[in-house]
């Protein structure tokens, strides 16, 4: 596998600086991009100190101090869109944790049959992978629901196409697979010289796994907001 270098590393800040041109030629803020992809260089390098302490010396506690501190920033970013509305962050969490539990379970014991649950090399990424996608999915249906309920729609109406839209880039992605791209984990694979069947085996689980989660994860998220009646308080502040 190619190793990539701190200074050629540098040369990724082309698409940033790119990307920020364009902001601020269409009065846009530029700012938003540089901050947030300085942020994910020094949060990455930060975790992947972390993951070699604990690749070297597995724990329970550890790897579930991780998982606690994960599903938490999850769950907050999860309701960016409405962070303004009361009652969406602990439904959030509650999905997550429900949705990416249950679906880990399945793959690390049913699927890859793993022995110890809080191996590090493991868990972490795949529960990485099934909360950034369930992450996804219920934001998308969070704001959707809210939305829909302000523009009038009946919460039956407002849960349905929240939901549908929830899974939109899921089923895009499923399709998508390789015809338009291979996807991370398997390219990841491949480049460190894994059998790309074998690397196939591990992707098909990845997407129908993280189908799941966020499918799952959305679907308890609305079902919860439903039930919390959160649909009268949000009616109640646009005046309907």
């Amino acid at each position: 596998m190619h190793s990539i270098s701190w200074l050629s590393l540098s040369w990724c800040l082309i698409p940033v600086l790119l990307i920020s041109t364009v902001y601020f030629y269409w009065n846009g803020k530029p700012t938003e991009v540089l901050l947030s992809a300085a942020r994910m260089a020094l949060q990455l390098v930060a975790v992947g100190y972390v993951l070699v302490m604990l690749f070297e010396q597995p724990s329970p506690w550890i790897t579930g101090l991780v998982l606690t501190v994960m599903i938490s920033a999850a769950s907050w970013i999860a309701i960016r869109p409405v962070r303004h509305q009361p009652g969406f962050l602990r439904p959030a969490f509650i999905a997550l944790l429900v949705a990416v539990g249950f679906h880990l379970v399945i793959a690390l014991k049913l699927v890859l049959g793993v022995e110890t649950w809080y191996e590090p090399s493991v868990m972490i990424p795949l529960a990485g992978m099934f909360y950034a996608n369930s992450m996804n999915a219920i934001s998308l249906a969070a704001e959707r629901y809210y939305s829909g309920l302000k523009e009038g729609k009946d919460e039956n109406a407002a849960r349905m196409a929240a939901f549908h839209a929830a899974m939109i880039p899921q089923v895009n992605s499923l399709l998508a697979v390789g015809l338009v791209a291979l996807p991370g984990m398997m390219t990841g694979q491949i480049l460190s010289g894994v059998s790309p069947l074998i690397a196939v085996r591990y992707q098909i689980m990845i997407m129908t796994m993280a189908l799941g989660a966020s499918g799952l994860g959305a679907a308890l998220m609305l079902w919860q907001l439903g039930r919390n009646k959160i649909s009268v308080s949000i009616k109640q502040a646009v005046g309907r």
